[in-house]
């Protein structure tokens, strides 16, 4: 069985709409999930678009799984913030989320931005 080269592959994907390059310049690409970061540095990154959606596929050798730790404020502590901020709860959580829960710090952050 013969196969097709990378050449032909690509032109028949143009023909049915598919644009294909790889993504130059790519250092590392992460992954989140609520429980770990999957880092993949030297990443070999190739993109696929159609009218109505990307794909992006990542290959690598050098991967490295990192534990994310939980937040350290509860959902009342969100809405502590909110209020006390005048935002949303979604600001509220991302304040808290970058002041490491910190009460005092994310309202001062939202009120001196």
């Amino acid at each position: 069985m013969m196969g097709i080269n990378v050449r032909q592959a690509r032109r028949m994907l143009e023909r049915l709409g598919v644009n294909f390059e790889e993504v130059k310049g790519v250092e590392e690409v992460i992954i989140r999930t609520q429980e770990k970061d999957i880092v993949i540095k030297g990443a070999q990154v190739a993109q696929l678009k159609t009218k109505e959606l990307t794909v992006f596929q990542v290959s690598g050798e050098n991967i490295e799984e990192v534990k994310r730790e939980k937040p350290k404020f509860t959902e009342e502590d969100v809405l502590l913030v909110a209020q006390q901020a005048g935002v949303s709860e979604a600001v509220a959580r991302e304040a808290l989320i970058g002041s490491n829960g910190d009460l005092a710090k994310a309202i001062m952050s939202l009120k001196t931005s």
